[in-house]
């Protein structure tokens, strides 16, 4: 299957960007980047989660374009983003704070929204003065810092040492995912969505899903395992405010009300009834209107204060190769 599948019709079809981009990482990793929208409006910088792509976030990308320069970027090894060896939360940070030097001005500041692992990428960043100097406000959605397969529900065990095991060992497989069959759908629908999810969404997360190479998959179940980013939460002090889906087996509440926990700044917590994990693909408008809301309260538009007077704009920023 191509990695780049993903649907055909509906709501969840990638737009087309209006420029796209390679971003070298500090280890030299090629990062997929694309920017859509006006080159003058409020940045929202997005972030997928694990075995995702910039395909992701089509809802939310087809909706706020319209006003807002969206820039979302493939991790490393998914989407267009070629695999790289370094697998590390460290990792993620470089690429972050390189996507934010190549698409944002000098002192430019932007709502950065991390879905999953893609939160974990900001936590992971939260101390790196390019993230510091660039980050507005934060959103992060069904997302965690630590004790991610001891949580999950994924396996129906009670908690303890067996479950933590089995779940390990069913995120981690490298046994191919195959090809998007009804079967592969109710799998996945049952370990990442809410029972009442759509099939169209269930179509979507299934295609982007399947699309990750499985070494690429294996290969980041191995640091999600082994996660520990409370210290990174407790150094995010940039307004943050925290969605999850009550039926969320991967990363179930418990994560998100540690999370409200910890944070210095957190400045709301958002629990969708009957969502699961995949919150901007089960509750587009919702995560889109909580995007918006949190760009209009914390993200200055570049060029109305004094201090933008002699700032880049994005069009002077040079583009990647």
């Amino acid at each position: 299957m191509s990695r780049l599948a993903s649907v055909a019709s509906g709501p969840y079809v990638p737009p087309t960007p209006a420029r796209e981009l390679t971003v070298v990482s500090a280890d030299g990793a090629r990062l997929y980047v694309e920017v859509h929208g006006p080159e003058n409006a409020p940045p929202v910088v997005l972030s997928h989660g694990w075995t995702c792509s910039t395909a992701f976030w089509a809802a939310q990308i087809r909706d706020l374009a319209k006003d807002h320069r969206v820039i979302a970027y493939d991790q490393r090894g998914h989407g267009r983003s070629p695999a790289s060896p370094a697998c590390t939360t460290q990792a993620l940070a470089d690429d972050l704070e390189a996507v934010l030097a190549q698409t944002l001005a000098r002192g430019e500041k932007a709502l950065i929204v991390g879905h999953s692992m893609g939160g974990m990428t900001v936590m992971a960043a939260a101390t790196r003065p390019r993230f510091r100097e660039h980050v507005g406000a934060v959103l992060l959605c069904s997302t965690g810092s630590s004790r991610l397969v001891a949580e999950a529900r994924v396996v129906p065990l009670r908690a303890g040492r067996v479950r933590t095991w089995i779940t390990g060992r069913v995120l981690g497989s490298r046994a191919p995912l195959g090809p998007v069959t009804p079967v592969a759908k109710s799998i996945l629908k049952y370990a990442t969505m809410g029972a009442g999810s759509a099939p169209h969404m269930v179509e979507a997360c299934a295609r982007i899903v399947h699309a990750c190479p499985r070494a690429v998959r294996h290969a980041w179940a191995g640091v999600l395992e082994a996660l520990d980013l409370d210290h990174g939460v407790r150094e995010l002090h940039a307004p943050t405010a925290v969605v999850h889906g009550a039926s969320d087996r991967l990363t179930p509440p418990v994560h998100a009300r540690a999370l409200v926990a910890a944070l210095p700044q957190c400045v709301g917590l958002t629990e969708l009834t009957g969502v699961g994990h995949m919150t901007p693909i089960e509750a587009p408008d919702l995560v889109t209107g909580r995007i918006r809301d949190l760009v209009t309260t914390y993200v200055t538009v570049p060029g109305t204060g004094p201090e933008d007077e002699h700032r880049a704009t994005p069009a002077q920023i040079k583009e990647g190769a």
